[in-house]
């Protein structure tokens, strides 16, 4: 079911909110085409790629044999300015998959190893990422066509990095500057791109047709203190309204603390197909903050995605970039019945030659009911590999212990990053 709708700027852009609605600047300038009377169709035209190849490996405490990938990702990109004229330009991206080794991509044509190995939701496949055209005026940004959204810290909106393919959005948005601290942000969303192609396992699907609106305000008071306002109206799911509070306090002699402060509240939807009968009613609460005492990290963060009123269904962001929430071993993709609670600690390091390093403990249990859902223990390091100029590379890990969900769980990936 698709509407029409006349969006106004109520709302906020991603360089104050912390979201990224455009690429990385390309680097790499190429030719531009002319006709031959010399006028330029094309001009400042610039390309970028990336190559990243990934190692996965998956053991579940049950009959299922281990699985062991991997999978690399190719992108593509090229961007230009149209026609001459001041403020237009376009973007066109193209992303390849291609993965080998013994596991369970979630695709209808390797449906012979459902069941018989884990899963690494990585399938192979081609396609368009982005495809979009931006008119700037002034401070503000008007964009149509495919395109990747990441909103805050993607809580509800995002990107789905972390898989090979990410995910996009064929929508038209508006972002405006022009008051200074202000940044807004409205989108109309016509389909959803996932990570999955029309060749996937179904229900975890492919692309869906949709007649969503993104909302979006922030305003930075100071640096200890933006405020941030949404309204995600998703078609036939939930409308969902929130708010958060964002900031940084210098603390004296190299230390730091970062915090978030959130609530937000999921309703019926406003747009809704009436056959589908979906209903909504329930809460979100998220408190965190970071401690950085000179390179040294120690936080904790308390999230909770409310179990439903009645019959309603629990809290669920199904645009989100999950994976970077409630544990890398992506055991709570979906909200359990009774709610999530995820509490957690982290401690860690950084510093610009030695890298990221951290750990990560989680502690789950239901919203009602207070059912212990079990634990998990998450790894990571990152750094640059100076030898080669825009090549990472990541060692990760996640141990999942079941109690009343799913169960023992372990995970590790190697990464190589080559952007270009």
């Amino acid at each position: 079911m698709k509407k029409t709708l006349l969006l106004s700027v109520v709302a906020s852009t991603l360089i104050m909110a912390g979201g990224d609605i455009a690429p990385v600047e390309p680097v790499k300038e190429v030719a531009s085409p002319q006709v031959e009377d010399g006028y330029t169709f094309f001009n400042n035209v610039k390309a970028k790629g990336e190559i990243r190849a990934r190692y996965a490996f998956v053991d579940t405490d049950n009959t299922v044999d281990n699985a062991s990938a991997l999978t690399n990702r190719l992108m593509l990109g090229i961007s230009a300015n149209l026609f001459g004229v001041d403020g237009l330009s376009t973007y066109l991206e193209a992303t390849n998959v291609i993965g080998s080794g013994d596991y369970w991509d979630l695709s209808n044509g390797d449906i012979s190893d459902k069941g018989v190995y884990n899963v690494v939701a990585d399938p192979s496949q081609t396609r368009i990422t982005q495809a979009y055209v931006d008119y700037a005026f002034g401070k503000t940004l008007l964009r149509a066509g495919r395109q990747g959204v990441n909103l805050d810290n993607q809580r509800f909106v995002g990107t789905v990095n972390w898989r090979q393919m990410p995910q996009t959005y064929d929508a038209v948005a508006i972002i405006d500057n022009s008051i200074e601290n202000l940044n807004l942000l409205a989108a109309y969303v016509w389909q959803v791109n996932t990570i999955f192609d029309s060749d996937t396992v179904k229900p975890v699907g492919d692309n869906f047709d949709t007649g969503s609106v993104l909302l979006h305000a922030s305003y930075k008071i100071m640096d200890a203190l933006t405020l941030t306002g949404y309204a995600y109206m998703l078609e036939d799911i939930h409308d969902t309204y929130g708010i958060a509070a964002t900031g940084k306090f210098g603390l004296g002699a190299g230390t730091s603390l970062s915090y978030r402060a959130e609530y937000a509240s999921q309703t019926d939807p406003s747009f809704e197909d009436l056959t589908k009968n979906k209903t909504a009613d329930a809460d979100y609460y998220n408190i965190e903050a970071t401690l950085n005492m000179s390179g040294f990290l120690v936080g904790a963060k308390y999230e909770v995605l409310g179990a439903g009123s009645g019959e309603d269904a629990a809290f669920s962001t199904p645009l989100s970039t999950l994976h970077a929430h409630n544990g890398w071993a992506d055991m709570f993709l979906g909200t359990p019945d009774d709610g999530l609670v995820d509490l957690n600690g982290m401690i860690g390091y950084k510093s610009k030659g030695l890298g990221v390093a951290k750990v990560i403990y989680h502690d789950f249990s239901s919203d009602k009911g207070n059912t212990d859902y079990g634990t998990e223990i998450d790894l990571l390091y990152k750094n640059k590999i100076s030898a080669v100029k825009g090549l990472s590379g990541m060692l990760k890990a996640s141990l999942y212990s079941a109690d009343t969900h799913g169960v023992d769980t372990t995970k590790y990936w190697v990464m190589l990053d080559y952007k270009f």
